[in-house]
């Protein structure tokens, strides 16, 4: 009897697996729910599909989930009385941002980055933070001036004297330098191994020498995508056309496979870059719900909750939440008992983070935003994702095809997009003649037919409505299209600059010992990151059904 039940559970087990099989190979994923043909097949005309999932944003993000809040409601006060902050309802879509300010050791790892891997001098100069955003004429602060960077006793302080220029290049180095490591880590390009090998001279017959080319160029994802590099490791996705050519120009007997593509999901969600004012000042304020039907029953003046700037709790009663200065001349408290612990910066995971988990949304350094400043953005800017200062350019090609880089950077070169809405092809081919086209979502001429080309809309939308004044720019405003907003208060500012409601600006070539900035990315897909925290509709049993 009991051998018999065995038999029967065993058979059991077989065709659950039998049915488990049956559903992977014919599952709706498998199949076009609209023609029915198979996906993943080698065979020309079947896409390539795969499965869905959010891919992993890079190191040091937090995923904040978006939301409806009053843009500039936080703020109690206008001391200027310019009403420059009207309160605004608006939406932010769910991103990620840093939870840190970006640190001094971070700096350092992009500079020796420049100098070891792009070997490219004025990139490294132009690189440097300016030091001497310290140097005061009735203070002593020289010390700051060599140390602050490069001392080992502030590698995790947050990394000021930075432009809003060099932030930018930096965003864009990081985006590189993650989505080159996702590549080289799963072997869709030759591994760190062979890279070194190869960038050492020591590939030639050695152990890390490979079939396929290996590319030890400065990385661009945006050259990657474009099928300029012909470097394919083993782990490269394979086409799904048997006896396809290999991409890239591997060398014979060389793995047949292709370079990675957006629709694979390997990549970075979105690229790093400065969150706009209505993200940083959203997730600085961090209102969450405190019930169901989003409900917040807590309003805050600062990051954290109450209308003080000291801790009420037992255990840290008294006790400063954040890096700023109390009044004339105090920066730190007495001798015996700093009462913020820092007399300039502090370093980038002091104090208590805020309910988003980000730490220093108030005080230690304030912070760089992509929006360029107008007085009157919040009454101007759309409700949903609310921004200000773009400026529509796309990369720019040679009559090849290729994207064309500055110097030995692989950076890439950019134009003025031309036009804002897709070419008819007529147009767009004959902007490229017989070249290799490149996306037609980003179509640039040849730059010797430039001049025939009429853009149909502005490009630089920086100004919209609110344009510059440049006659009145040094006189009576000192407002222009350089001009960006920061926010947060810094190490050497009063309480009310805490507020995440408050904004200033200064010009984008400008530097500050007082100013650092942290980097975001836009999130895909479902805007939920919880999803099951929250109550769900069923979704019922399809009426259609699955394909054998």
């Amino acid at each position: 009897m009991r051998k018999n039940t065995i038999t029967f559970l065993w058979a059991c087990i077989g065709l659950m697996m039998m049915l488990s099989s049956c559903q992977k190979n014919a599952g709706p994923s498998k199949i076009s729910g609209k023609t029915g043909a198979q996906y993943n097949q080698k065979r020309p005309g079947s896409l390539q599909v795969m499965p869905k999932a959010k891919p992993t944003p890079g190191p040091g993000l937090v995923h904040i989930e978006g939301g409806t809040f009053v843009l500039g409601g936080s703020s109690i006060d206008d001391i200027g009385y310019d009403y420059a902050s009207p309160k605004r309802r608006v939406s932010v879509a769910t991103f990620y941002m840093d939870e840190t300010e970006v640190a001094n050791l971070d700096w350092l790892e992009y500079l020796n980055w420049i100098k070891e891997v792009a070997a490219d001098t004025r990139w490294y100069y132009e690189a440097l933070p300016d030091t001497l955003v310290w140097r005061s004429p009735l203070a002593y602060n020289e010390p700051y001036v060599n140390n602050y960077l490069r001392h080992p006793a502030y590698q995790d302080y947050p990394v000021v004297g930075v432009t809003w220029e060099q932030a930018n290049a930096y965003c864009d180095w990081r985006t590189n330098v993650v989505n080159e490591n996702i590549l080289r880590n799963k072997n869709i390009m030759n591994d760190w191994g062979t890279y070194s090998a190869a960038k050492m001279g020591t590939a030639k017959g050695g152990k890390g020498a490979g079939t396929n080319n290996v590319n030890t160029q400065p990385f661009d994802l945006d050259l990657y995508l474009n099928g300029q590099y012909n470097d394919l490791g083993k782990g490269a996705p394979k086409p799904n056309v048997v006896n396809a050519a290999p991409q890239g120009g591997a060398k014979k007997g060389a793995n047949t496979g292709r370079i990675a593509k957006i629709e694979d999901g390997v990549f970075t969600p979105g690229r790093y870059r400065l969150p706009t004012e209505a993200e940083w000042e959203y997730a600085a304020l961090a209102l969450k719900s405190d019930g169901d039907n989003s409900i917040v029953k807590s309003g805050k003046i600062y990051p954290w909750y109450g209308i003080g700037v000291r801790s009420p709790n037992k255990d840290t009663r008294g006790l400063i939440y954040a890096n700023f200065k109390r009044g004339g001349g105090d920066n730190m408290g007495v001798a015996g008992y700093l009462n913020d612990g820092a007399d300039i910066t502090a370093p980038v995971k002091a104090y208590t983070p805020n309910d988003f988990g980000l730490y220093n949304m108030a005080g230690n350094v304030s912070e760089w935003t992509s929006d360029t400043y107008r007085q009157l953005s919040f009454d101007e800017v759309e409700d949903f994702n609310p921004y200000r200062g773009n400026v529509f350019e796309n990369n720019a090609y040679d009559d090849k095809g290729q994207i064309q880089t500055i110097g030995k950077t692989n950076v890439p070169k950019k134009v003025k997009a031309t036009a804002g809405k897709k070419d008819p092809y007529e147009i767009h081919k004959s902007k490229y003649g017989n070249a290799t086209e490149p996306s037609p979502s980003t179509p640039e001429p040849k730059n010797d037919k430039m001049a025939s080309v009429v853009p149909t809309f502005n490009a630089d939308q920086r100004g919209y409505i609110d344009n510059e004044n440049l006659d009145l720019y040094g006189k009576i405003t000192l407002i222009s299209d350089r001009s960006k907003v920061y926010k947060g208060g810094s190490w050497n500012d009063r309480a009310y600059w805490l507020n995440p409601g408050t904004r200033r600006y200064l010009d984008q070539g400008e530097a500050s010992s007082e100013i650092g900035f942290r980097c975001a990315m836009s999130s895909v897909g479902d805007p939920q990151i919880n999803p099951k925290s929250t109550p769900q509709f069923k979704q019922p049993k399809s009426r259609v059904g699955f394909r054998k």
